[in-house]
């Protein structure tokens, strides 16, 4: 393998450990252990649609938090009443007010004295329920205080951003009709968009492992074909298959995790809206180059390319490139750029999607994983990392390192683009659901060795370890589904489940057919120059 070679399978590979190998759709219940609950103070963090009327007509729609008290919200919209707004006076509503409620919602400020007073002394003027304007532009979980014991409440507490309060102030002192409805609606239990993105991971594994598969069979017929015919020209044929292929090493396996911790430590530190626009040009590239690849091998299978595609023209700096080749260059840089500069709008999941794939694929193509022992080893390092970064960096960080990356937080964008997602189309809060490339890539490549195994076995799908292996991968993914709807949408390690099944089921199908010591080794079944004769021994 050349050295250009080396740096672009080095430059990809540090591309698909960056990203965040998790699922998630998106939290709308939020958990809190430094404010335990209590009876009459508990319930869950939900998040609050809160549409806003004026004069009759809605013109804009505010998301807030419930408070730990206070009775539960309606989570259909049709069943929540729209009620006039007013403003407390005093705006605290740390005191009587000097106007009395029936029934109105009031808007007041937050401070000056605890939540569950503002709560009291609403619901005693009269007031139907009360939205507090949270001093900063985030939202505050409002907490009952350990020593207040008039906790039974019996309207309901939001909490607004502050930038939203302010806009109701505007209106309400302008004389306009103010109104508003209060409801937190429920995640369906299954979104479509989740089985789309399971389609995209598994069709994604299924192509670039027969197209790695298939690299492989023409690479050992080639080599066949030489030893056969004794060929001098045999000792300068590279038999890896392709001077543009890379195998994995046990020790590259556990560095590579550890390089993937020191970057992802270093995208959560320097989170920014710049160090986003980094990504954006990396992920520009990788992608742009993945699709001319990808675009490059379907055209050449058809006759009328073939002729482009094996007629090749040297270019300074890069060699002997084909025509097909700079025929395709143009359209791929285009698409990636257009990505890149419309990237903010609605449909642009699309097109980050295509690129995505087309990485995904190519990076399978030019990594491999050469037996099952550096599979192993790789892939569990990668469930050390997964966990490791979801859940334990927690007790260090004060927040999982790994969805805070994934979800772009203080970068002003929906997230990094290392990820595929669809937008939830039945979801009432909208979102995306995204899955990692590292859930696609890490367990492809155990994937696509499975397939390589079997065909140069001359194994088929029902005796082989790639069907099995595929259909492992299959359930470990849709087990995250199923857990990330159980825990209300929070971010799942995906590779905590996948690991397991598509791991397990290849050292479990191999101790029990005897193959495991080849595949655990040599990850290929020996293979005999057709053109020595044994002789018996005597």
């Amino acid at each position: 393998m050349d050295s250009k070679s080396a740096s672009l399978c080095a430059a990809l590979l540090l591309l698909v450990l960056l990203c965040s190998p998790e699922v998630y759709a998106g939290d709308i219940v939020h958990q809190d252990d430094q404010a335990p609950k209590r009876p009459g103070c508990d319930n869950d963090f939900v998040l609050v649609k809160v549409p806003i009327y004026v004069d009759g007509k809605e013109v804009n729609e505010f998301v807030g938090v419930g408070a730990r008290f206070g009775p539960t919200l309606e989570s259909k919209e049709k069943h929540a009443n729209q009620t006039i707004l007013a403003l407390s006076n005093p705006p605290d509503c740390c005191s009587q007010p000097k106007n009395k409620f029936t029934g109105e919602v009031i808007l007041v400020q937050r401070g000056n004295c605890s939540f569950i007073a503002k709560a009291n002394v609403a619901e005693a003027a009269g007031a139907s329920a009360i939205l507090i304007i949270n001093n900063r532009a985030e939202l505050f979980k409002m907490v009952c205080e350990a020593n207040e014991t008039n906790v039974d409440i019996d309207i309901p507490t939001v909490m607004l951003p502050q930038d939203a309060g302010l806009s109701l102030e505007e209106s309400l002192k302008n004389n306009s009709l103010v109104s508003v409805q209060l409801y937190s609606p429920k995640r369906p239990s299954v979104d479509v968009a989740e089985v789309f993105l399971w389609l995209m991971a598994v069709g994604t594994i299924l192509c670039a492992s027969y197209w790695s598969a298939w690299n492989a069979r023409e690479a050992a017929i080639e080599q066949d074909k030489f030893l056969k015919d004794a060929s001098d020209d045999f000792l300068s044929i590279d038999t890896s298959g392709s001077s543009h292929v890379v195998d994995i090493s046990t020790t590259s396996a556990i560095l590579f995790v550890v390089i993937a911790s020191c970057f992802l430590v270093m995208l959560y530190k320097l989170m920014s809206q710049w160090f986003i626009e980094v990504l954006v040009v990396l992920f520009s590239i990788g992608g742009a180059e993945g699709l001319q690849t990808c675009l490059v091998a379907l055209l050449s299978s058809f006759r009328w390319f073939e002729y482009a595609a094996e007629s090749f023209i040297k270019i300074p700096f890069l060699g002997a490139v084909s025509y097909l080749t700079l025929g395709v260059s143009p359209f791929c840089i285009a698409f990636a750029v257009v990505w890149a500069i419309f990237r903010r709008v609605s449909f642009a999941w699309i097109g980050q999607d295509i690129l995505g794939i087309a990485l995904i694929i190519t990076v399978l193509q030019i990594i491999r994983v050469p037996n099952l022992k550096v599979g192993t080893v790789l892939l569990s390092c990668a469930f050390l990392y997964d966990i490791f970064w979801v859940f334990v960096s927690k007790w260090w960080f004060h927040e999982s390192v790994m969805i805070v990356v994934a979800r772009g937080d203080k970068s002003g964008e929906d997230g990094i683009p290392m990820l595929l997602k669809i937008p939830r189309m039945f979801d009432p809060w909208g979102g995306y659901s995204i899955i990692g490339f590292g859930d696609i890539i890490l367990p492809g490549l155990l994937v696509a060795f499975s397939l390589r195994y079997d065909l140069l076995s001359k194994k088929n799908l029902r005796v082989g370890y790639f069907l099995w292996a595929i259909i492992a991968y299959g359930l470990g993914l849709l087990i995250t589904y199923v857990a990330l709807n159980l825990m209300d949408g929070h971010g799942q390690p995906a590779l905590l489940y996948i690991v397991p099944f598509t791991l397990g089921t290849l050292l479990t199908l191999g101790r029990k057919r005897g193959d495991l010591e080849n595949l655990w080794t040599r990850g290929e079944p020996e293979r005999y120059c057709p053109h020595i004769q044994l002789q018996p021994s005597q």
